[in-house]
């Protein structure tokens, strides 16, 4: 039997049920109702609860979900999704140049290498809980982790209690790596640079809905972009498409579709944030925007080529309302790795204070991020291997590093040719066009995007 995952009612609500609880909403009469008839609060790690449900439970969870939607939230106020609105509880908002910067080829060139390094990095060890990251990497000599996950002289118990995530093994140990297997951590940056060959940086949301309609398969898509997606084949527009029975609304999608718009605006964190926000806004809000404004706009201060990683964090932090739970986590991030010298302790700390969110949630993919990059003090490797090494969502917080250390680089050579040359500077991927394209060219035709 076929069984969509991430979009059906029944799966949902336990998601639901959990941010609401998040939010500060009282959803307990909900979740007393939904538990009475047996439905599932905690839903396997792939989005599907076990086996065939009933139709009359299938139509409560849809009903509680829209009972669930209008429940105020005491941090509303605090966290708004509108452009204006955000910009309004913005007080350092950011002024954009009054002269354009110029970021090099080289840069965006190791960008482009340090995503999809960093990606490539964490794929294996995806969906793996901490202790199992740790414990195989220590049994191969690879602890602290500084180079690529491996099998050889993997302790067989280890193997079978802690598998590899079984779609990259194939693809991204290290002694099986050969090229840049297809990721969807690298195939919205592609979408990017479509939508921007096709509108220019006056694009709507309404033309991203387009472009994923006619070139993302929907196979492709996870948590909120699948129910963005299912949202726009049932007939709802920009921004309910984001909003409607969509529990995933703040997890990390968005912020992993932030590069391109950050690459082609160096020096213009405000412009980038700008950009990201009309992209995010098709499938998240308030803190999942504010993932993909933030990292945008760390990506632009981080190309004009005269910050480090600590004012490009920084600048980030400007773009983001400073009550919100994402800045919030950002500083939280931020203030543990600059007082802890031991980064397993960093992590530790925040493995703690989000244990009741979800491994794909924004707020600890974020907390993680930026710590990582700050214990590294922006250097490549280090900041790969702390993001991945840190657990939750390893690939896309790998490759979000990647991309921003590869950034502040400034060019390929120094990234080391023990990340880049199993790239062997060639892309899989689904995205008409591109499958089987060099970093290099990839680089250039960013470089076109730039208005």
């Amino acid at each position: 039997m076929l069984r969509l995952t991430w979009v059906q009612p029944e799966d949902l609500l336990g998601h639901e049920l959990r941010q609401a609880a998040q939010d500060g909403r009282d959803a307990s009469a909900v979740e007393r109702r939904w538990t009475a008839v047996g439905g599932h609060l905690a839903p396997d790690r792939a989005g599907a609860s076990a086996g065939p449900t009933p139709p009359e439970l299938r139509s409560l969870a849809g009903q509680l979900l829209d009972e669930l939607a209008v429940l105020p939230s005491p941090l509303a106020a605090d966290e708004p999704t509108g452009l204006t609105a955000i910009r309004d509880a913005c007080p350092a908002w950011p002024h954009s140049p009054t002269a354009a910067h110029q970021a090099s080829y080289d840069a965006v060139h190791a960008a482009w290498l340090g995503r999809a390094a960093g990606c490539l990095l964490g794929k294996p060890v995806e969906k793996l809980p901490l202790a199992g990251i740790r414990a195989v990497a220590r049994s191969t000599g690879n602890w602290p982790l500084s180079g690529w996950f491996t099998e050889v002289g993997l302790d067989p118990e280890l193997a079978a209690a802690y598998p590899w995530n079984r779609r990259s093994a194939p693809t991204s140990l290290a002694e099986n790596i050969d090229g840049m297997p297809e990721d969807d951590d690298l195939n919205y940056p592609l979408l990017a640079l479509l939508l921007l060959q096709r509108h220019g940086t006056g694009f709507t949301t309404e033309d991203v809905a387009k472009l994923w309609l006619d070139e993302l398969p929907a196979g492709r898509t996870f948590t909120a972009e699948r129910v963005a997606y299912r949202n726009l084949l049932d007939g709802l527009e920009p921004p309910a498409t984001a909003a409607h029975r969509n529990p995933f609304r703040e997890w990390i999608g968005a912020q992993i579709r932030a590069d391109v718009f950050g690459w082609i605006n160096p020096g213009d964190p405000a412009r980038a944030a700008e950009l990201a926000h009309r992209d995010a806004v098709l499938t998240h809000t308030a803190n999942g925007v504010y993932g993909e404004m933030f990292t945008a706009a760390v990506i632009a201060a981080a190309g004009s080529g005269t910050v480090d990683v600590h004012a490009a964090l920084r600048a980030g932090l400007t773009v983001v309302p400073p009550r919100s739970r994402y800045a919030r986590a950002v500083r939280l991030g931020i203030e543990l790795a600059e007082s802890q010298e031991d980064f397993d302790t960093v992590v530790d700390e925040l493995h703690g204070v989000y244990a009741d969110h979800h491994w794909v949630h924004v707020l600890p993919n974020a907390a993680l991020l930026a710590a990582a990059l700050t214990h590294a003090d922006g250097d490549f490797s280090g900041s790969i291997c702390r993001a991945v090494s840190g657990g939750w969502d390893t690939d896309s917080n790998g490759a979000t590093a990647g991309s921003i250390a590869g950034l502040l680089a400034g060019g390929p050579d120094a990234l080391g040719a023990r990340w880049t040359a199993p790239l062997k500077n060639r892309l899989a991927t689904t995205v008409a066009g591109f499958d089987g394209i060099g970093f290099d060219e990839l680089a250039r035709i960013t470089l076109e995007a730039r208005a």
